[in-house]
């Protein structure tokens, strides 16, 4: 039986700017750096975010960009605050995606190595709502 998410690993070309990113963005508490020491395929960092284990290790980037994506919960009120941290990094926001009336907030953006992300304001819960409302 599967008890949980175990971890999330992103495939970085720089893991210094991939350190920035994950502490800017997300707030990230770097946990381990294998430097010297790889046990894995490469050289990687371990981040919390919140109660997730995030690891961003080296390699080559992805060379294509999709609409394949992870989300985090954000508040409402912070929504603005994470837009700023985003437009901070200079990073690219993908146009929003239509929405049902009343729906929560999601910002989408790609990192350094083409992952997209999404901070999103709402819950399943309110979504399957709004959703079952509207048809």
């Amino acid at each position: 039986m599967i008890e949980a998410l175990s971890h999330i690993t992103f495939i970085v070309k720089d893991l210094n700017k991939a350190t920035d990113f994950f502490r800017t963005i997300f707030n990230a508490e770097e946990i381990y750096d294998s430097f010297g020491k790889n046990y894995s395929l490469s050289r990687e960092k371990f981040f919390r975010i919140g109660d997730l284990w995030i690891v961003a290790m080296e390699g080559s980037p992805l060379k294509e960009r999709s609409y394949n994506h992870v989300a985090f919960k954000i508040s409402e009120s912070e929504f603005e605050e994470y837009l700023l941290r985003i437009q901070k990094l200079g990073l690219e926001i993908k146009p929003p995606r239509p929405r049902v009336d009343g729906e929560a907030r999601s910002v989408y953006f790609y990192d350094f190595d083409n992952h997209l992300f999404e901070l999103h304001t709402g819950t399943l819960e309110e979504r399957m709502k709004k959703y079952s409302n509207n048809e």
